[in-house]
């Protein structure tokens, strides 16, 4: 965020903090992220309060208000038991999520989870009790965030992905370049080291050593979290992958964006993409144009180079403490920091990770099975492609090679999972608004 947004946010913290009115927050997941959400939360912040954690398993919710300090917590199983806590003050921790959707003293409800299936539907249910939703659970945007974008337009509330997270960063970049009159033609991440065929195994002792799942920290290698991350940017956008996957130029900086990318492509609807190997080595960048000469001389002098595309550069991404200011935004400006700008631009897509037989049921991201590649929605569309994120449980109809994206065709879905009823209807609605390419970004 710029340091205008972010002097707003502060403001209207402080200001809560006073009258003694804070942002009372909801945290759904207890994993790696959802613990060091709530180590921040539960610290000195003023203006916002994290009043109730819910995990599945409820010793994990304990262990994250525990692990921040606070040992006065309080189980609840009812909807008037968290309210009481909330009234007391005093951290509720629940197995059902449903209850943070449904307690009326819960204006924003944080999905962290990492579970598509359950992610889904905690962001159903939050959106039907006027909550606003910050989605951490990025697999769950890249999979159906326009489709829960556009619930949430119809209810008046706010849906957003998170600052810190790179797509968040680089969309508060895309925001600034064109507020200042600039033209933003791509945007993308900073990656350091890509395999597609790494697992939880070759994965576990890096995912020990920081205190992360194998899962994810094989998601983060493979592959299939990048793509997740330029799909979210994409929908936010409206700019669409050069080629499947992405090119991914290898750099030593990232001032070298600039010259890295077609430049047909980036002026033709513009790109997402990443850079290999870059200085500083985190953050995201966006590019802008600009071709009028006496402008490019005035950013000549302010040492951004000759033009005429410009890279502009976070150099951190800081998702468990800029999720603050996320919540901020939304639920005092009303103000998303990265959300869907109409149907979907991007899809991930499920690619065999070795050799798969026929009968095999795929363990989805981050797993043995499969990883997941960036390409247009209108591509997945048109070749019927499964996304990433519904893969998990999927029973394979027949072998597949490695490498090979596995389609709709080539599986079994399991029975009565509310994320392909979601597809289902995302995927209806937006063809028949045509708007699988956005008219306007936000």
């Amino acid at each position: 965020m710029d340091g205008i947004g972010l002097a707003t946010v502060d403001v209207a913290l402080a200001r809560r903090d006073r009258e003694g009115q804070p942002v009372r927050v909801g945290l759904v997941g207890a994993g790696a992220m959802g613990g060091a959400i709530a180590l921040q939360m539960l610290g000195p912040v003023r203006g916002l309060r994290l009043v109730a954690v819910a995990s599945r398993t409820l010793a994990h919710a304990e262990r994250v208000v525990r692990e921040a300090g606070t040992d006065a917590l309080v189980r609840v199983e009812t909807v008037p038991e968290l309210e009481r806590a909330v009234a007391m003050g005093t951290p509720a921790v629940a197995s059902d999520a449903r209850l943070l959707c449904a307690a009326p003293g819960i204006d924003v409800l944080i999905e962290a989870s990492g579970d598509v299936e359950s992610g889904a539907q905690v962001a159903m249910e939050a959106i039907s009790a006027g909550k606003d939703l910050i989605l951490v659970n990025a697999e769950l945007d890249a999979t159906v965030g326009p489709l829960l974008k556009s619930y949430a337009d119809r209810a008046g509330v706010v849906v957003t992905g998170t600052d810190g997270d790179e797509p968040g960063v680089a969309m508060n970049l895309v925001r600034l370049v064109r507020a200042v009159g600039l033209r933003p033609v791509g945007a993308g991440n900073l990656k350091g080291f890509l395999d597609p065929r790494r697992t939880p195994a070759t994965q576990r002792e890096f995912a020990e050593r920081h205190g992360v799942s194998p899962w994810l920290a094989t998601a983060a290698a493979d592959g299939t979290k990048l793509s997740v991350e330029a799909t979210i940017l994409a929908n936010a956008s409206g700019f669409h992958v050069g080629q499947r996957g992405m090119y991914g130029p290898r750099c030593e900086h990232v001032r070298e964006a600039a010259h890295a990318f077609p430049v047909d492509q980036l002026l033709n609807g513009g790109l997402v993409d990443y850079l290999m190997g870059a200085e500083p080595g985190s953050g995201a960048f966006v590019l802008a144009y600009e071709e009028h000469p006496l402008k490019r001389r005035w950013l000549k002098y302010l040492k951004m180079g000759d033009g005429p595309i410009y890279v502009l550069h976070t150099p951190y991404h800081l998702p468990q403490l800029q999720v603050i200011p996320t919540v901020a935004r939304a639920v005092l400006l009303r103000d998303a920091t990265v959300s869907p700008c109409g149907g979907p631009v991007c899809e991930v897509l499920t690619v065999a990770k070795r050799d798969l037989d026929s009968g095999e049921v795929l363990d989805g991201i981050g797993g043995f099975s499969c990883y997941g590649v960036v390409d247009d929605a209108d591509v997945a569309r048109r070749e019927s492609l499964l996304p990433i994120g519904v893969a998990k449980g999927c029973c394979l109809t027949r072998s597949v090679r490695r490498d090979e994206p596995i389609g709709y065709a080539d599986v079994e879905l399991p029975n009565g999972r509310i994320i392909d009823r979601l597809r289902s209807e995302q995927a209806a609605r937006f063809a028949e608004r045509g708007a699988s390419s956005p008219s306007s970004a936000q």
